[in-house]
């Protein structure tokens, strides 16, 4: 088992950025690490992935302005997010296969 922690979350006006972090309390080293997002009243979305060995993914909604990353030696992983949208607005979960976070709130707003 291992406890999964996401923080960096908060208020943010259109355009700003916002770095998450998800921590876990063992190695996630030989994980592969996705980021979702989830909506009010919507289902549950993709965002982006991370391999074991660094290769990455994106949705095409958060291409080119979203940067997944990971540091194994701090069992740690990271979704950087830049231009950020309204419709970015999420409870955001950390996903080291196949732990979960309880997420964290980003909300898009002027």
């Amino acid at each position: 088992q291992a406890h999964i922690a996401e923080s960096g979350g908060g208020l943010v006006q259109p355009g700003g950025s916002l770095r998450l972090t998800c921590i876990a309390s063992r190695s996630i080293s030989n994980s592969a690490v996705n980021w979702y997002r989830q909506a009010p009243g919507k289902q549950r979305e993709w965002v982006a992935h991370i391999s074991s060995d660094g290769n990455t993914n994106y949705s095409d909604s958060v291409k080119g302005r979203f940067t997944i990353s990971r540091d194994n030696a701090k069992n740690s992983a990271y979704l950087q997010m830049t231009a950020l949208k309204p419709e970015d607005t999420a409870v955001y979960y950390c996903n080291p296969y196949p732990y979960w976070g309880q997420g964290t709130q980003v909300t898009v707003s002027s």
